[in-house]
């Protein structure tokens, strides 16, 4: 899934759990969302649920919601403690992965027309989806709760963004909607070795926005300080975008720092927690660990690794496996509880673990499949895994060199060529799936029917389209095995002299690949109708050859000389 977002609705209920679970069965019913939690609350009778997935089928999901909930939910009968005006109370659309704020916004906006339009519910947008500065704000928009709607909607001041400006019946049912573009927010906990709530809300103080209370002379005991209106005035802490405060947990029988970090773009959760542990050592107490409440993109957690890595003078160019271990073990995230990656990081939550990868078979495994009576997978998925493994080991040489004893000062310089590897590498593995599935769609498009002239156009151009598809896939493991190459050429000439052989078996690696995809473009142009695509492909098919030959003879030239000098 090339693009995702998540959707956070909060629904006005929260101990029916038969109205509950009809909501989130309508949610399960769209395919290709998953709901990846729900948190149902009895003392704020509200219920939050997570789901993500592409954004048209999110949008499908959350309108349905949003009717159901409409449907069960009569909001002139809800109490409850947290402020909410509407059967759905708010609904935020946020990116993910492959997709931009901006985007995003649209949905909110496509989204928020359908409601008003299909259901009847007033929709005021907040956050980036809102239409004016004042309403960026939730707790603007939400001002005066449900008992204040009927005054509210006819305030010219506050009249919906879309939607009836009138408390109807239908309203007086639904009441209204907070519908918005966000970004990813996290909720992250901070142990401390301590168990004094006083310390732990002095540290949160420091470092949350909002900051603390001012006060004359000592900053602890001192005269609160307040302004002409009589409000307390804070000394902002020192990161933007932070809410936090300190607690005590019997459970751990700790205290910690409780943060909510409401954009991960601005501000991290690896800079959250190096500036935990530098304050909290000013009071002579130690961050443990910390602890993620509910789930986090895939990025964040790189990015956390990466830092600490570099930290280290280590290269970041390792297998992201190895990168959220080091994330892992250097935010302490599994000191209260086993920390599952695949439970808690969304694009691992997304993954169709129904579908069998060839990549994710050993090396054995994958070698008989390839013997097997079955066509694939076939010559295309073999040059994408030998392009992959002469990646691979161009990654390999450069992580050596990065670590290499005495080349201290140029660990940087060969992490970025270790990243560099690391993108040829995943992108490889990538196309050997791909290229068989291009095949297997050769062979659905060819057992199409065939029973009127209609069905006998629907296949020719379902063969061509995945003929076509079968071309372009094995050119792009050309591609990238030729782009790998660059790497393995400067691993030969730079990097560690002990490894310098395994640069040039990477060449010989990547030429093979080239060369064998070439032939799997080839035997494919025969079929391809569209014969000037046809012409102009294998020309660029032609030249990426002679390329890849040249290159890889002054890497083998460089790696010869190199052993027999040594």
């Amino acid at each position: 899934m090339n693009r995702i977002i998540e959707c956070v609705p909060n629904f006005s209920e929260g101990n029916n759990m038969d109205i509950i679970n009809s909501i989130v069965e309508v949610i399960n019913s769209v395919d290709g969302v998953k709901v990846i939690d729900i948190d149902p609350g009895k003392a704020t009778n509200r219920t939050v649920v997570t789901f993500v997935g592409s954004p048209d089928e999110v949008c499908e999901a959350a309108f349905l919601a949003v009717k159901k909930a409409s449907e069960l939910i009569d909001m002139s009968k809800h109490k409850g403690e947290h402020p909410r005006f509407g059967a759905t109370d708010v609904l935020p659309l946020i990116p993910v992965k492959g997709i931009s704020m901006e985007e995003t916004m649209e949905y909110a906006h496509k989204l928020g027309k359908r409601i008003a339009e299909e259901l009847g519910i007033p929709i005021y947008f907040y956050e980036f989806a809102a239409t004016e500065e004042k309403r960026r704000n939730l707790a603007h928009c939400r001002a005066g709760e449900y008992e204040g709607l009927p005054q509210k909607l006819v305030d010219p001041a506050w009249k919906p963004d879309l939607g009836p400006a009138q408390f109807n019946e239908v309203v007086r049912k639904s009441g209204a909607i907070a519908l918005s573009a966000r970004n990813f927010l996290i909720a992250y906990n901070v142990n401390l070795n301590t168990t004094s709530t006083r310390w732990a809300n002095s540290i949160a103080y420091d470092i949350r926005e909002k900051g603390r209370v001012k006060r004359e002379g000592n900053p602890l005991t001192g005269k609160i300080i307040k302004d002409e209106q009589g409000n307390k005035v804070f000394t902002p802490g020192l990161l933007k975008g932070v809410k936090g405060i300190g607690w005590y947990i019997e459970e751990y029988g700790i205290a910690q720092l409780s943060f909510n970090i409401t954009d991960i773009s601005v501000v991290s959760m690896h800079q959250v927690f190096e500036l935990a542990c530098e304050r909290a050592a000013l009071r002579g107490i130690r961050v443990t660990g910390s602890e993620l409440v509910g789930v986090i993109p895939l990025k964040a957690m790189l990015d956390a690794g990466k830092y600490f890595l570099r930290k280290q003078k280590r290269s970041t160019g390792i297998s992201d496996a190895e990168i959220l271990k080091i994330a892992v073990k250097s935010l302490g995230l599994d000191e209260l509880a086993p920390f599952d990656p695949k439970k808690k990081i969304i694009e691992y939550l997304m993954e169709d673990t129904s579908q069998r990868k060839l990549i994710d078979l050993s090396i054995s495994q994958f070698t008989h499949e390839t013997a097997s009576e079955s066509a694939a997978p076939g010559g295309g998925s073999i040059s994408a895994a030998m392009g992959a493994m002469g990646a691979a080991l161009g990654t390999m040489v450069a992580n050596l060199s990065a670590h290499k004893k005495g080349w201290d000062d140029r660990w940087e310089e060969f992490s970025n060529w270790a990243e560099r590897g690391k993108i040829y590498q995943d992108e490889l593995l990538r196309l050997i799936d791909l290229d068989t599935q291009a095949f297997n769609n050769i062979l659905e498009a060819f057992g199409l029917p065939q029973k009127n002239e209609e069905d006998k156009l629907k296949r020719t151009e379902a063969i061509q389209l995945a003929t076509r598809k079968a071309m372009e896939i094995p050119f792009r493991v050309m591609q990238v095995s030729y782009e790998s190459m660059e790497v393995l050429m400067s691993m030969a000439k730079t990097g560690n002299p002990n490894s310098v052989s395994d640069a040039g078996v990477g060449a010989l690696a990547a030429r093979s690949a080239v060369l064998g995809a070439g032939l799997n473009v080839r035997i494919n142009a025969g079929s391809l109708a569209d014969k000037e695509y046809v012409s102009q492909l294998l020309k660029k098919v032609n030249l990426l050859e002679q390329l890849t030959v040249e290159l890889e003879s002054q890497i083998l030239e460089i790696v010869n000389g190199k052993i027999a000098g040594a």
